[in-house]
């Protein structure tokens, strides 16, 4: 198969991450996922995992563990989504993407066995996401990483991830009301469904978490007899001068770190990611300080205060939920000096769309409302019923980049944020030379 052709194959599949709506407890099924595996020579058996869920920060936290891991010289697999660009982002083993020729084979050995199953058989014809979750497990056995570093798509009880036996540790980053419809309309309800990846007798590290959700995790750990290390109450974090920070970790002291991403909320996922590799230790697996110095100081992960061009800046960051765009205005206004702030905003329809424009909308000079090509995207038209300012209407991402450089003046800045189909509309553009603000 071409890179092409593979690509054409893996969109075939039904992608719950580019619906709107569907029954999360009747689409979703490890059993599926479980069968698809078995079928392919279970490839999760046997590898070392770190497993993350939560609501805000996972994806972060997971490039961090996974960076501290290759500072201390191991073998790193690093499965994440959603993708910006590419589907090879979401693969990558010590930060390299796995290759076309790569993702190539293992789809061309896949395919024949997924032509066995009924296409038919909702409850055994696998979706997208299972696909390349199974693809992810392959390459990463085959590669023989010494870990894998995998951040659940979404829930945690039945994400397909979940299907590994007994991770090494797994990670709680903060948890914050989204998808309602599907993993419930409380932070407990939400808590129960990401708790669901923690396993019988073993190891889970959380972050700061409101009391609701952080009750749901003890209960779980307790009732699986899983050992429980919270930020705040196990392992601290403080902020320092100059943008630096210190964890007091599980077992020993990490002063003066500096992390590789933007935001003091960055210093809470760098306190799991700590937590999770000093977790490690139960397994006689030793992380130096200076690994875990260097990993925090290199890592790298796009789309979250990502800064594309200066004079005047682009910045990109995926928030849809209260929480995230309450941090990123936080965020701008330490980081940034500007004149006036231009946001683009598009969102996905089952995002907090009221709590985004609720945090943004006021710091903003002006507003740009859109959508990426996707059916999970919100109408610009029903977000601007939660912002009580004049906003301007584009139903193309092209076209809102265009309005917005025609607004900015060097001194500006101009903010893209929301959904990541829109961040990826961008960064495509970016790389195919259509975005130039400078």
């Amino acid at each position: 198969m071409t890179y092409k052709d593979t690509i054409q194959y893996l969109d075939s599949f039904i992608d719950y991450e580019k619906l709107a709506s569907f029954d999360y407890n009747q689409s979703l099924k490890l059993e599926r996922m479980e069968r698809l595996a078995g079928l392919l020579g279970n490839p999760h058996l046997g590898l070392r995992c770190i497993h993350v869920a939560g609501t805000k920060g996972k994806g972060s936290t997971c490039s961090m563990a996974a960076s501290i891991l290759k500072e201390a010289g191991f073998k790193v697999g690093l499965y994440t989504s959603p993708h910006l660009i590419s589907f090879r982002e979401r693969i990558k083993i010590n930060d390299e993407l796995i290759s076309e020729e790569e993702l190539c084979g293992l789809i061309s050995r896949i395919k024949p066995v997924i032509d066995s199953i009924n296409k038919e058989d909702n409850d055994k014809y696998p979706t997208f996401f299972e696909v390349y979750t199974t693809l992810a497990f392959l390459y990463f056995k085959e590669k023989k990483v010494d870990f894998c570093v995998l951040e659940v798509g979404m829930g945690g009880r039945l994400d397909a991830t979940n299907i590994i036996d007994k991770p090494l540790c797994c990670g709680i980053t903060p948890i914050s009301l989204e998808h309602t419809q599907k993993l419930g309309d409380t932070v407990g309800r939400i808590a129960a469904e990401k708790a669901g990846i923690i396993k019988n007798g073993s190891i889970c590290v959380t972050s700061l978490q409101e009391a609701s959700g952080l009750n749901v995790i003890r209960q779980v750990c307790k009732d699986k007899n899983a050992r429980l290390f919270e930020v705040g109450k196990d392992l601290y974090f403080e902020k320092e001068r100059n943008q630096l920070f210190s964890v007091s970790g599980i077992f020993q002291k990490y002063p003066f770190l500096e992390v590789g991403l933007l935001g003091d909320h960055q210093f809470i996922n760098a306190a799991v990611a700590v937590g999770l590799v000093e977790a490690l230790r139960f397994y006689d697996i030793i992380i130096k300080p200076a690994a875990v110095r260097e990993g925090l100081k290199n890592v790298r992960w796009p789309g979250r205060l990502q800064v594309l061009r200066k004079q005047p800046y682009v910045v990109l960051d995926g928030s849809q939920n209260r929480a995230s765009a309450s941090a990123l205005a936080r965020a701008v206004k330490k980081y940034f000096n500007y004149d006036r702030l231009i946001l683009i905003l598009g969102i996905s329809n089952d995002k907090d769309i009221k709590g985004v424009c609720e945090e943004l909308a006021p710091m903003s000079d002006e507003i740009i409302l859109t959508r990426a090509d996707t059916p999970r995207a919100a109408e610009p038209a029903a977000i601007e019923k939660f912002i009580d300012k004049k906003v301007v209407i584009s139903n193309e991402v092209k076209k809102a980049m265009d309005l917005a450089e025609g607004l900015a003046g060097p001194s500006d800045l101009i903010l893209v944020t929301g959904s990541f189909f829109v961040l990826g509309e961008v960064l495509k553009m970016e790389r195919r030379g259509v975005v130039n603000v400078c």
